[in-house]
């Protein structure tokens, strides 16, 4: 997933639904303890470009390995770009903060959505 200042958040969040139907990338003003969940009223506008959130220097990208874990992937756009970013799940027809399972990697929390994503409660 490519990274630079010109980037909106919108479009990395496609382009991680793309390889991972079933996910999804929402973006916060700040970071939340692990094991907590982020308050919606901190998502960032999707329209806005990295370089509006956290100006980086050049272009850099940062690899999508279904066999990551969701909090790995969590921490590094943290660490290597100042993004706070939270996965979401599809469960049940609607979308969860995978705050619960981070330990689970993109690969399974892929598969659960497909499995439990559309089911009705």
């Amino acid at each position: 997933m490519k990274i630079s200042n010109d980037r909106k958040l919108k479009d990395l969040q496609t382009e991680f639904n793309q390889r991972y139907p079933f996910l999804q990338l929402a973006f916060f003003q700040s970071e939340q303890p692990f094991g907590q969940i982020s308050a919606d009223a901190t998502r960032l506008d999707p329209e806005l470009t990295i370089g509006q959130i956290q100006p980086i220097t050049g272009i850099s990208y940062i690899p999508l390995n279904s066999d990551q874990k969701v909090g790995d992937l969590e921490l590094y756009f943290a660490r290597a770009f100042g993004l706070h970013v939270q996965v979401y799940r599809k469960s049940y027809g609607k979308w969860l903060q995978t705050w619960a399972t981070d330990i689970w990697t993109l690969e399974e929390q892929n598969n659960r959505g497909r499995i439990m994503g559309d089911k009705c409660a």
